[in-house]
């Protein structure tokens, strides 16, 4: 997504040089901290320790959010089970649950699929699914989202996480509650614009107060229409701009 925002702002400015590196949130942080970097896209809220080290280091930061992400958890599309609770989430990678049939499903057993400890995207799921505990389950390791989607799509009793723009028609995505009882909700986009789907995030921008232009530039661009529409378009919601969702019913025979 940010390839695709920074290729288009520099269509448009070609005098721009924007050099995108990977790594987790924690990564971007320390590189915007340390100077090394004039623009910190991460996939979460600054963690209080970072907050307080800004507030030591005397650093003026100014954040933005620019998209709201949804966390999938998917399954072979032969599986019978359509909702899980989020404690079944956490069971299953507790290595609790071992088969399907426990959760209304057949006999198969269930393969969990990981994604690299040092994740943004498994750092969510370790916050918000299990509790802050570490996956214990036996798993098959899978290095991005789209491996995890090919592990999912080739193994009948495999589950894993991905986020909302990694959605596939090779697996289903389960629809979630928070609590037995709750509704389950699938990862439609106004319930994540909404933040009514159990496994939301928001994705940001950061940078320092007196960064360099070129840095405010990209962000004026990220958050406004064209750019949000990038965002859309990569599979994620935008929340930089109003957004409107139109349901549109079936229509009527006439006689």
């Amino acid at each position: 997504m940010m390839a695709r925002e920074r290729d288009a702002f520099q269509s448009l400015y070609p005098q721009a040089s924007i050099d995108i590196q990977g790594g987790s949130s924690r990564d971007a942080i320390g590189r915007l901290f340390g100077g090394t970097a004039d623009l910190a896209v991460i996939t979460r809220e600054l963690a209080p320790e970072e907050r307080a080290a800004a507030l030591r280091g005397r650093l003026e930061l100014e954040g933005y959010r620019f998209a709201r992400d949804a966390l999938l958890a998917i399954v072979h599309p032969s599986n019978r089970v359509e909702n899980l609770t989020l404690a079944d989430l956490q069971n299953i990678y507790l290595g609790r649950a071992v088969r399907w049939s426990e959760f209304g499903g057949d006999e198969t057993p269930i393969v969990p699929v990981v994604q690299p400890q040092e994740s943004d995207v498994t750092q969510f799921f370790v916050q918000q699914v299990m509790s802050g505990g570490a996956i214990q389950a036996r798993s098959v390791e899978a290095v991005s989202d789209s491996e995890v989607v090919a592990e999912v799509a080739a193994r009948p009793g495999a589950i894993g996480y991905v986020t909302l723009g990694s959605s596939s028609a090779q697996v289903r995505a389960l629809r979630l509650a928070s609590l037995r009882g709750l509704p389950y909700r699938d990862a439609d986009l106004e319930r994540v614009y909404r933040g009514e789907y159990p496994l939301t995030r928001f994705f940001n921008l950061f940078v320092r107060a007196a960064s360099r232009p070129v840095a405010n530039g990209f962000i004026t661009y990220v958050t406004s229409i064209d750019g949000q529409k990038l965002v859309q378009d990569s599979g994620y919601v935008p929340t930089a701009v109003p957004v409107r969702f139109v349901r549109r019913s079936p229509l009527k025979g006439t006689h």
